[in-house]
């Protein structure tokens, strides 16, 4: 554009020259007249040039804009899924993934390190050229019942401190993946029952309480309340330093946030599976809440189940409830590795709300508010009683030292 108007410049300074030099063959008061006339012709005659270059200029533009629309029909239909794979990638900020480079990942050391299975497929460890480890789903091929790609998008635009983060995926020569980051510490069942070492207390506590953060950013997502359907420990990851990454959305629902229930197929872990959801199909927020329930009780008990039957989870949820009733002593409940360091008050306060959760009616329920709320407060109580029974032990152990250096 800045070419096109250079020359109408130019024009118009020449042309005003030429009017100038005219003036030794007319009169003054007639070449005042000529001036103002003519400078008034020029300044229109500008304005209906430069009006001029920007349209064509548009013109042009949109000329451009519409060959390239015109050229993408043709390069979908060259491509295929692939452009729509890229077009979701670059959406979704994941990364689209090859086979290829699924199998090199998988396969970094000739050989492949399997981690499990989940309700969707196996997961393998993997190494990215970066060197960075993840955790490497193959979905079975009957279950994302071709709506992979809306699930691969669904799970983009999750994102939590707490959950497990999906950095790509591939859907390949029908094999589809889903690339994951990956936890070092294991899943919680691994973390609950080591022989060679105790959660601590204060570590159960604050798992309860992340866990429960994650669940109320599900649980109150601008898109609708996504339901897990699938808590249980060995669905819970941790890190190196034991933080709590909530992972498997392969059975997650989304609900409308106006919707008060919604009747679906029954699918999860038979032993945190809320008791109205097995009987009438009725999901909820409240399902979780059950399932979350169940979890805690195994942290407070360290009950060495890895998936709960019905029986079990029965008979832990019945225990628990004798206890809370008086029926039971508390100290019966208690996990013998961590009695020593407990805080007790903080410990029949997440009891009572545990209880609360695995009520048999989901109307009995709390809200995931007011469980956060609870396990927040368990937090911060422990880590302060904890913090001072630490300092207190160091100090006694001062002492002790003094006297024996004394004697």
């Amino acid at each position: 554009m800045e070419k096109a108007v250079f020359p109408l410049i130019l024009v118009m300074v020449i042309a005003v020259h030429g009017s100038k030099a005219n003036h030794d063959f007319v009169a003054d008061g007639e070449y005042i007249k000529v001036k103002r006339s003519a400078f008034a012709v020029l300044i229109v005659f500008a304005f209906l040039v430069v009006g001029l270059a920007i349209a064509i200029t548009k013109y042009m533009i949109n000329k451009n804009a519409g060959n390239e629309i015109t050229n993408e029909p043709s390069l979908k239909s060259s491509q295929g899924n692939r452009v729509h794979r890229e077009v979701t990638s670059r959406w979704s900020g994941l990364y689209t993934f090859t086979k290829e480079e699924i199998e090199r990942t998988i396969n970094y050391a000739n050989s492949r390190i399997y981690l499990g299975s989940g309700s969707a497929g196996q997961v393998y460890q993997g190494v990215l050229p970066s060197g960075q480890l993840v955790a490497i789903k193959h979905i079975h091929k009957t279950a994302m019942s071709g709506s992979f790609m809306r699930e691969v998008e669904q799970l983009s635009k999750v994102r939590h401190p707490n959950l497990v983060c999906l950095f790509g995926y591939c859907d390949e020569e029908g094999d589809q993946y889903l690339v994951y980051e990956y936890c070092a510490g294991g899943n919680l069942a691994q973390n609950l029952l080591r022989s060679d070492s105790v959660l601590p207390w204060e570590t159960r506590v604050r798992i309860l309480r992340d866990c429960a953060s994650v669940l109320r950013f599900l649980h109150t997502h601008p898109d609708g309340c996504i339901v897990h359907r699938d808590i249980k420990l060995t669905n819970i990851l941790l890190t190196e330093n034991k933080v709590p990454k909530l992972s498997d959305f392969g059975l997650a629902k989304m609900l409308e946030m106006e919707e008060t229930k919604v009747f679906t197929d029954v699918r999860g872990t038979i032993g945190y599976m809320d008791p109205e959801y097995i009987t009438h199909s009725k999901l909820t927020c409240a399902s979780d809440i059950y399932s979350f329930g169940v979890v805690a009780l195994q942290l407070l008990s360290g009950r060495k189940v890895i998936e709960l039957d019905i029986v079990a989870r029965d008979s832990l949820t019945k225990k628990a409830k004798d206890v809370v009733s008086g029926k039971k002593p508390l100290e019966e409940f208690i996990d013998p590795r961590v009695r020593d360091n407990v805080i007790i008050e903080d410990f029949v306060l997440i009891l009572k709300m545990a209880v609360l959760c695995v009520a048999s009616s989901s109307i009995g329920r709390p809200t995931i508010k007011d469980v956060f709320e609870e396990m927040d407060k368990a937090l911060r109580n422990t880590t302060i009683k904890t913090k001072a029974r630490k300092e207190m032990n160091a100090a006694h152990l001062v002492t002790q030292y003094t006297k024996a250096l004394d004697v």
